[in-house]
C-alpha cells in the first residue's frame, strides 16, 4: 500500500508539468490523414516511406504510406522539391496543409510546405521495384524488408487486428488471461518433438541440469492452463508454442502462436464447441469489419476466389484411424467447403487427459476438432478427465504416474468437470485470408533449416 501511494505522488508532478505553448504541426498518422473531416487547411505532419514518385513540370506527387493502412497518402508539392534522394523507399518527414483533393481516387491530398529526407533508399539496389508485384516466395527471402509491402502489410494488419479481436472476446466472456510459461518440464502432447532448454555455456556440474529436471520450450499452455482452473472458472491464454518437427511443409512452422483456453463446470462436448465457434465468428466478424481492404488484398491478388462463407455446424464421425490432412480437407468438402465439428474420438488416438465416454465396444473420448476449408483442423479441445481412479489408471497404463502426481492432485482436491480447446493463430490467419503456405502470415517464419534474423 505504501508503495502504491509514493508512485501515485511521484507521478503527480508529470501530469501537471508544464506544456509548451508555441503549436507545432499536428503529427498524423496516414490513415487519420486520410479518414480526417476536416480538411480546411489544417496544418499537419506525416511521417512514413515514399510509395511512389510522380515529377510533371511544375507539380510534384509522392504517396506517403507509414504502415497504419493500405492506402497511401498523396503528397502534392512544387516541382522545387524535386531531388534524387526523393526516391521509391526512402523515408521521409513532410509537413503541409491538408486540403481536400480534386481527384475522384481520393478525399484529402497533403499540399507539402516542407519535405525532409530521413533516410535515403536506393531503389536500383532495393530488393523490391515499384508497380511489381512480387510472389510471397519471393518476399520471404528478405524477411527484413518483406514486411514493406503492401502484401505482408496486409497480412500484418489483419494479425494485429485478429489478436485485439481474440482478447477483446475472451475479456468479454469473462476470461482471466494466463500468462503461461515458455520454460516447461512436461510434455503436454506427448508426441516427444520438443524442443531441449540448456545453458549455452556448461555449467560447473555437468552431469546436472540446470533446473534440475529436463525442461524443454513448450508445445502447449493446456496443463498450465488445467492448474489455474481450479481456482478461475474461465482462463485463457494466447503466446509462442514449439514443435521439433523435421518438416518444411506448407503447415508447419518450429514456432508458432497458439490460443487455448480451459473452462470449468462445463459437462457437455455441445456447450464447448459453442465457446469454440463463438470465437471463430466473433474474430472473424471484427476483421472483416475493420480490415475490408487488407482481406480484399489478399483475395484478389493472393488468394483469388477466397470468401469467408457462412459458418454452420456438421458433425461427422469417423471411426477406427487418425484422420489425416488430406482425410480433413476431404471431409471439409464433402460437407460443402463449410466449418465441420468432428467429435467422439476412439480413445486410444488421444491423450490420457481427455474425459473417456465409457460408451462400450467403441470407447471414445469426448473430443472435438474443427475443420475449417484450405486448413484442415483449426480447433481441437475436449472435456479432460476429471474423475480420478479413471485418470490414475491410464495414468498407469502409460508410466506416467510418478511424473504426473500433480496432476491427479487436481482431481484429489476439489476437482470439477472440465474442458477446454486450443486454437492455431497462423492457421486461422491462412483460414481467414486465403494464404497457401503458413510461413506467410507470420512475421519472422521458424522452421527447420531455417532461422534467420
Amino acid at each position: 500500500m505504501f508503495g502504491a501511494r509514493y508512485l501515485i505522488r511521484a507521478l503527480r508532478p508529470c501530469s501537471s508539468a508544464p506544456c509548451p505553448r508555441h503549436k507545432p504541426s499536428a503529427r498524423l498518422s496516414v490513415r487519420d490523414a486520410l479518414g480526417a473531416q476536416n480538411t480546411k487547411g489544417e496544418r499537419v505532419k506525416v511521417q512514413g516511406w515514399i510509395r511512389s514518385v510522380r515529377s510533371q513540370k511544375e507539380v510534384l506527387f509522392l504517396h506517403i504510406n507509414d504502415g497504419s493502412s493500405l492506402e497511401s497518402l498523396q503528397v502534392v508539392a512544387d516541382s522545387s522539391f524535386d531531388s534524387r534522394e526523393l526516391a521509391f523507399g526512402s523515408s521521409v518527414e513532410v509537413q503541409g496543409q491538408l486540403v481536400k483533393s480534386p481527384s475522384k481516387k481520393q478525399d484529402v491530398e497533403l499540399k507539402a510546405e516542407k519535405i525532409e529526407v530521413v533516410g535515403n533508399c536506393d531503389a536500383k539496389a532495393f530488393p523490391f521495384k515499384y508497380k511489381e508485384r512480387h510472389p510471397l516466395e519471393y518476399l520471404r527471402q528478405y524477411p527484413h524488408l518483406r514486411c514493406r509491402t503492401n502484401a505482408l502489410g496486409s497480412i500484418l494488419r489483419v494479425r494485429s487486428e485478429a489478436t485485439a479481436a481474440i482478447h477483446s472476446f475472451f475479456k468479454d466472456s469473462g476470461f482471466v488471461h494466463i500468462h503461461t510459461p515458455i520454460i516447461t518440464s512436461n510434455d503436454c502432447e506427448g508426441a516427444g518433438e520438443l524442443f531441449q532448454v540448456e545453458p549455452s555455456s556448461k555449467i560447473k556440474v555437468p552431469e546436472k541440469n540446470f533446473f534440475n529436471v529436463p525442461a524443454f520450450l513448450t508445445v502447449s499452455g493446456q496443463l498450465h492452463l488445467e492448474v489455474m482452473s481450479g481456482a478461475f472458472t474461465q482462463v485463457f491464454t494466447f503466446g509462442p508454442t514449439f514443435r521439433a518437427e523435421n518438416s518444411q511443409s506448407r503447415r508447419h512452422l518450429a514456432e508458432f502462436y497458439m490460443v487455448e483456453a480451459e473452462i470449468s463446470f462445463v459437462e457437455s462436448l455441445q456447450d464447448l464447441m459453442q465457446v469454440m465457434e463463438g470465437l471463430f465468428k466473433t474474430a472473424t466478424m471484427t476483421v472483416l469489419s475493420n480490415c475490408p481492404e487488407d482481406v480484399e488484398l489478399c483475395h484478389k491478388f493472393i488468394a483469388p476466389g477466397q470468401k469467408i462463407r457462412t459458418y454452420a455446424k456438421k458433425q461427422l464421425f469417423n471411426w477406427g484411424v487418425d484422420l489425416h490432412t488430406e482425410h480433413e480437407k476431404y471431409l471439409v468438402k464433402h460437407c460443402g467447403n463449410i466449418p465441420v465439428f468432428v467429435i467422439n474420438y476412439p480413445l486410444a488416438l488421444k491423450p490420457f487427459y481427455m474425459r473417456d465416454n465409457e460408451d462400450g465396444p467403441q470407447h471414445t473420448v469426448a473430443a472435438a476438432d474443427l475443420l475449417v476449408p484450405g486448413v484442415g483442423e483449426l480447433f481441437g479441445g475436449s472435456l479432460r478427465e476429471e474423475r480420478f481412479h479413471l485418470l490414475e489408471q491410464r495414468l498407469a497404463r502409460s508410466g506416467l504416474t510418478e511424473a504426473y502426481q500433480w496432476y491427479l492432485d487436481l482431481r484429489r482436491f476439489g476437482s470439477v468437470p472440465h474442458g477446454g480447446f486450443g486454437m492455431g493463430f497462423e492457421r486461422y490467419l491462412q483460414c481467414v485470408l486465403g494464404i497457401d503456405n503458413i510461413k506467410d502470415v507470420i512475421p519472422f517464419p521458424r522452421f527447420t533449416h531455417s532461422c534467420i534474423l
